[in-house]
């Protein structure tokens, strides 16, 4: 065994890792329960934020928490990646050494036409369905909520972290050009989320159980999360969202399968449409009619969009 190994092991010996364990993971745990424990002290709407908050309060915490002392930074990235930043890249966002390209005029542009389109969806079409098709203004502004924060503001925030030197990717990445449901979820499709499983979840599993059993894992903890912020709040709707993610890992698989292969179903016009139609056809298992009405329509009025 080499000697600077023997080092560690007798400087780090393992019951003294288990403090850092937990103070890495403590924090999502005591906000998510304090929130979940005064649920009936909110409206929906506002329970539904705070739960989203606590939870990804206490994620980033993990991740901040486990690169904190691999990578050497001033403490004002710690700062700013804990405060001011959505993704979960902490490594590359910390390291001073990692120099981004400068998002070009054309990029900065994009992102304020995307984030003026969010705004244009909230306060301005959805005020123009009709009242009692709720259903159809939660949905038309939600999705202009998407707009508004993942596609508009978070990229413009990106764009500014890469002006002053920060690596930081939008989270992001035009998956309506996605050729195939791998390429959504891995490449495009809140990039946040997805570095924060890999992390957590497949590297740590998929020489264990194979790549296929900790690709599902990823989707079922994703549904599980998404049903906690989405279900809980709502009062109803609950396993749909998980249902939601486990037939996007379903998916996955049989776009890998060799019938997947033989249907092209990997890229070109025939992924595309698969990738279109696993996304989207039960778009309303994860955000269900429940969250839709009791969540956020009532949330829409509070911010007047309706």
């Amino acid at each position: 065994m080499p000697s600077d190994l023997k080092t560690s092991l007798v400087a780090r010996p393992h019951d003294a890792a288990k403090p850092i364990v937990i103070i890495g993971w403590a924090p999502l745990f005591i906000l998510t329960s304090a929130v979940v424990s005064l649920r009936s002290q909110f409206p929906a709407w506002v329970f539904m934020w705070l739960l989203a908050v606590a939870i990804f309060s206490g994620l980033k915490w993990v991740t901040w928490w486990r690169a904190r002392t691999i990578v050497p930074h001033k403490a004002w990235r710690s700062a700013a990646y804990l405060l001011a930043w959505p993704g979960m890249e902490a490594d590359s966002f910390l390291n001073a050494r990692c120099m981004p390209p400068k998002p070009s005029l054309a990029q900065w542009l994009y992102a304020v036409i995307e984030t003026s389109f969010g705004a244009l969806l909230i306060w301005g079409l959805a005020r123009l369905v009709p009242g009692d098709w709720g259903l159809l203004q939660g949905w038309v502004g939600m999705m202009g909520l998407i707009f508004l924060l993942h596609f508009g503001g978070f990229q413009l925030l990106a764009f500014f972290w890469q002006s002053v030197g920060v690596v930081a990717k939008p989270i992001m990445d035009a998956p309506l050009l996605s050729l195939s449901l791998s390429e959504f979820w891995g490449r495009r499709w809140n990039l946040g989320f997805r570095q924060l499983a890999h992390e957590l979840i497949f590297r740590p599993l998929y020489r264990r159980i194979g790549v296929g059993a900790a690709g599902l894992l990823v989707f079922v903890a994703s549904g599980l999360i998404h049903d906690l912020v989405i279900s809980l709040p709502a009062h109803g709707g609950y396993g749909l969202p998980t249902g939601y993610f486990v037939l996007q890992g379903i998916g996955v698989s049989v776009e890998r399968s060799l019938v997947g292969e033989r249907l092209g179903l990997r890229g070109g016009w025939p992924g595309w449409v698969f990738m279109a139609a696993f996304t989207a056809g039960p778009a309303f298992w994860l955000f269900h009619p429940p969250f839709v009405t009791r969540v956020m329509v009532p949330f829409l009025h509070v911010i007047r969009a309706l």
